[in-house]
């Protein structure tokens, strides 16, 4: 049975397996291109059952419960660290008014803050420092809504041997592994490290005519969240292993590590720290 990957489409792929069926998930934009007519259920029905006929078309593993359940959480910290950015961020600048500044970062910046209290409750007009207060109070009730978030996320890490594997790859933590493990689905369905590179939207545009192909900037077509985190990751893992740390760490004899994790200093001087990032995941996938 096909379906499109939709709203609940992992949950009736479950249903329809727990019967005996074989499922296939189709992403949207594959399907909307065979939609011939005004869009009905019968055109969309009848756009699947073209689709998922056409040689090489690619699909969408279909996610368990946990994994499910995982991306939820990491949505949920996700909107909760957005929320934090936004109420700091109006803090500093409604403060920046009256003449008061602090430290860069919000760590040290809202340390400062309340280390200087007294002097801002002196500086203030007495509507604002109540507000002022609540404010840091809604702050630090994200930070704790946050932490707890990041609590349940690391003990799935902790009991998953996928997400343990992953988390071995320097650079990788608990956020990255879980997340990715939880958006790939079924890591069968990819063919290699590249393709799945290609499902996160770290590969270049490609545009090709008469035998010729250019390749253009990275498209960014998968997934925002999981891109961001890979793509700091590897600029991480770049930063803090240096070629001396990695020779360190790995030795000279160990040659299939050492050309794993020796290659990104001389990539990232010749293409970019965007062209290392694709590289850099592929590596993780094949490791």
């Amino acid at each position: 049975m096909a379906l499109e990957a939709c709203g609940s489409g992992h949950w009736w792929a479950r249903k329809i397996k727990a019967v005996g069926h074989e499922v296939v998930l189709l992403h949207a934009k594959f399907i909307r291109p065979f939609v011939q007519t005004n869009k009905t259920d019968a055109a969309d029905a009848r756009a699947i059952w073209t689709a998922v006929q056409q040689p090489e078309m690619r699909t969408v593993a279909a996610k368990t419960e946990d994994q499910q359940a995982m991306l939820s959480l990491h949505r949920m910290r996700a909107l909760l660290v957005k929320f934090r950015t936004m109420q700091v961020n109006q803090l500093r600048g409604l403060l920046y008014e009256f003449g008061a500044t602090f430290r860069a970062g919000r760590v040290a910046g809202l340390a400062e803050i309340r280390a200087r209290m007294v002097e801002l409750e002196e500086a203030l007009p007495g509507t604002l420092i109540g507000s002022l207060q609540d404010q840091l109070q809604r702050i630090e009730a994200l930070e704790q809504d946050i932490n707890r978030l990041e609590q349940q996320i690391g003990a799935w890490q902790k009991q998953e041997a996928a997400c343990r594997a992953i988390a071995a790859v320097p650079g990788i933590g608990k956020l990255t592994a879980t997340a990715l493990v939880a958006t790939m689905g079924d890591a069968k369905t990819f063919k290699s490290g590249r393709e799945f590179a290609s499902f996160l939207g770290l590969v270049p545009r490609q545009s090709g005519t008469g035998g010729k192909i250019r390749l253009g900037s990275i498209s960014k077509r998968g997934d925002p969240y999981l891109r961001t985190l890979d793509s700091w990751r590897a600029i991480s893992a770049l930063s803090r292993q240096g070629t001396d740390a990695m020779a360190e760490r790995f030795g000279h004899d160990d040659r299939l590590t050492w050309r794993r994790w020796h290659w990104p200093t001389r990539w990232h001087e010749r293409h970019g720290r965007f062209w290392l990032m694709a590289e850099n995941i592929s590596a993780t996938m094949r490791a």
